[in-house]
């Protein structure tokens, strides 16, 4: 994998995030669950390892995982109380 070819993962998979959290924000979780899939798509070109980066092409790569973060946080930040309030709901009660 080359350095241009590590930095368009990332870049795709900074979008799919992105397009993620909004998913999620607009509820749409058929959405959610296909942008996911994409995103693991992407993401496992990078199972073979990744050639180091330096410079610009560094900064850029951590500019775009700091954006994947953020976009991850947001996502579980709708799904996780979602997620609480389904495991209540489908829990015997006591």
């Amino acid at each position: 994998m080359t350095s241009n070819e590590v930095l368009a993962m990332y870049e795709n998979i900074a979008a799919l995030s992105s397009r993620m959290a909004v998913a999620a924000r607009e509820g749409d979780w058929d959405g959610l669950a296909r942008l996911e899939t994409q995103c693991a798509l992407q993401a496992s070109a990078a199972k073979s390892g990744v050639p180091p980066l330096a410079g610009v092409e560094r900064k850029r790569k951590i500019d775009l995982l700091k954006q994947i973060m953020a976009n991850d946080r947001a996502v579980r930040d709708i799904t996780e109380p979602w997620m609480g309030q389904l495991d209540r709901a489908l829990s015997p009660a006591h």
